[in-house]
């Protein structure tokens, strides 16, 4: 470390993405600053849904059981109801986040980890305590201002918000990960497409126990269909369970072009006693704030040595919670190509991989949370007589009526409950992530892939190049079963062949690098005793997958190598390929391997 540079990498911002970076790079053992404009993390329950590919990124990083305590579990997150009130009549039901009948197995088999709700005021302390626990250094209360980058580093201009004080920070790298109003983005001059603040909505924090409505039908999300909220693109309610059963968010849209709706304490009050239905509990309001529905996306994550993640790329409403998952995906997918550069496994070109490959998904989420509030329209058709006085009550009767529209109503929501898989199912969507970039070398005269099911409902395992390794279940040596995920990344490259492979755990020997490995499945500790892996491979027994330290496949071979010097060849070209660079003669064979455990250090710096 020269002394010209305070840290490695400046991270600016310290929500799910910059603590998760900040999180990664410390494990792979590289210095992490992480700064924030706030006193403290997150002090609102914002994102919570917590998918089966962030779960994979924390049990990667070694703190998926830290996230299991403080979470609440993929049972209690169960249905999401449609009621006239908390306490009233359900309308319907729906078996969403994987847990019905009809899909439980699809998420048990596509991955070792299931899905859990933990709000980011729990999950960002658990972030941050881990990175300084591993070396990372921060500071709270601490305000950007602005940056210049030079061919060697980048130098952060600061203000103390406490004192005042104005400074610089000289990092190799910078991160911006300051959020929707992102202040790196915009001195970038990075390109946004989309709209910002398009819709509006009341969100309320309160306390009270609630569990006689919830406790024998647990659900984080209910929706409530009733004239009181039936305003804006989803037309409902929410009472939405962030500790069950005691502290809960009411949320309801508002007209933004009327300005900011009441937001008394005697109006909130009503409205939350309509959504409950029962007008004897006792609520304690918390707090009260508005947030706006975001449809806006960056083309590009980075320019020069400063690069960007996050909601600072990717801004839009928590439907489909697709966030805070993203986020996380965001910075582990950028923390070990940093640090490979860093610590000179890869060229500097490594990094142009993390704009192609993030920006894409980006996109996607943005498109995919704001189509699933335009897609409750077909929902709130069941439940409205637009002609009525009162559309939203005399839907509801005709809902509830035997007659033949109650009947047409009846079959309308079934049809409408299935477009919402879209939204509350969506494991696709979540897991079918494919990159191209320099990162990822496609098979010789590849075909597009075959969907064999719907792509944004299911989970396609494959080790196609540009998917994540796919989750199969092998037995070690003391007769437990551990997933393929646990055998590869961990911050390194691994080689997985089998016991014919043995060309390919030669080559990998024989090239001695400190960041690469073998994963022979077959040998007693990589027993492949349910033919799992046998059956989605998809290449030879001696043919090689290469997975990258994030766990996606970078390379494969499906045929075996003629011999051991065949293999040391394709390997080391594929990994130059990959890493950008033209050998590997500068890297030390004894280096400290990319990941380590946790260490003693200073939570604040």
């Amino acid at each position: 470390m020269s002394a010209d540079f305070n840290t490695d990498v400046l991270i600016i911002g310290s929500g799910p993405m910059g603590a998760t970076t900040a999180l990664g790079l410390a494990t792979y053992g590289v210095r992490a600053h992480m700064v924030s404009r706030s006193a403290w993390l997150a002090d609102s329950p914002r994102a919570h849904i917590t998918n089966q590919r962030a779960n994979e990124v924390f049990r990667d990083l070694g703190i998926d059981d830290e996230i299991a305590r403080f979470a609440s579990h993929w049972d209690v997150m169960g249905d999401t109801t449609f009621a006239t009130s908390l306490a009233g009549p359900e309308l319907i039901r729906m078996r969403t986040w994987g847990t019905g009948d009809d899909r439980k197995g699809d998420y048990l088999k596509a991955s070792p980890c299931g899905m859990v709700d933990i709000i980011q005021p729990l999950l960002e302390p658990i972030l941050l305590q881990k990175a300084a626990e591993r070396g990372a250094t921060f500071t709270f209360n601490t305000e950007y201002l602005g940056h210049e980058q030079d061919e060697n580093g980048v130098t952060a201009r600061m203000r103390d918000r406490l004192d005042g004080r104005e400074y610089t920070i000289r990092a190799k790298y910078m991160v911006g990960a300051d959020g929707a109003r992102s202040s790196v983005v915009e001195h970038l001059g990075l390109p946004i497409i989309g709209q910002m603040a398009r819709a509006g909505t009341v969100y309320t924090i309160f306390d009270a126990d609630l569990s006689k409505y919830s406790a024998h039908r647990p659900s984080i999300l209910n929706w409530i269909v009733t004239p009181d909220a039936s305003f804006g693109e989803i037309g409902m309610g929410l009472l939405r369970a962030v500790r069950p059963w005691t502290r809960w968010i009411a949320g309801w849209g508002f007209d933004i072009n009327k300005g900011e709706p009441d937001l008394s304490s005697d109006t909130i009050i009503s409205k939350i006693r309509i959504l409950i239905g029962d007008p004897k509990i006792n609520i304690d309001i918390v707090r009260t704030s508005l947030w706006y529905v975001n449809q806006a996306y960056a083309t590009e994550y980075t320019k020069g040595r400063v690069l960007c993640g996050g909601d600072a790329v990717h801004r839009h409403p928590p439907s489909s919670g697709l966030g805070m998952n993203t986020c996380v995906q965001d910075g582990h997918n950028l923390a070990w190509k940093l640090a490979y550069v860093i610590k000179g496994y890869a060229g500097p070109a490594l990094l142009e991989s993390y704009s192609a490959e993030r920006a894409p998904v980006g996109e996607q989420i943005v498109k995919r949370a704001n189509q699933s509030r335009m897609d409750y329209a077909p929902l709130n058709a069941c439940f409205r007589v637009p002609e009525a006085a009162n559309p939203v009550a005399a839907g509801i009767a005709r809902f509830q009526d035997p007659g033949p529209e109650g009947v047409a109503a009846r079959r309308a929501v079934q049809d409408a409950l299935d477009l919402k898989q879209t939204e509350f199912n969506a494991q696709g969507t979540e897991m079918n992530q494919r990159y191209e970039s320099g990162a990822v070398l496609a098979d010789a005269n590849a075909e597009p892939e075959v969907w064999r099911r719907d792509q944004g409902l299911y989970n396609q395992a494959t080790t196609r190049p540009g998917a994540k390794i796919p989750h199969a279940w092998i037995v070690g040596v003391d007769g437990k079963r551990k997933s393929t995920l646990d055998v590869t990344g961990k911050g390194s490259f691994a080689v997985v062949t089998g016991l014919a492979g043995e060309n390919w755990k030669k080559a990998v020997e024989q090239m001695n690098l400190p960041f690469l490995r073998v994963v022979v499945i077959g040998t007693p500790d990589q027993q492949d005793l349910y033919c799992e892996w046998q059956r989605i491979r998809e290449i030879d027994e001696a043919g090689a997958v290469l997975v990258r330290p994030d766990g996606v496949v970078a390379w494969r071979q499906s045929a075996a190598a003629s011999d051991d010097s065949d293999a040391y060849d394709k390997l080391a070209n594929a990994l130059q390929k990959i890493l950008a660079r033209n050998d590997f003669n500068n890297v030390e064979a004894d280096a400290a391997p990319p990941y380590r455990e946790q260490t003693e250090a200073p939570l604040f710096a």
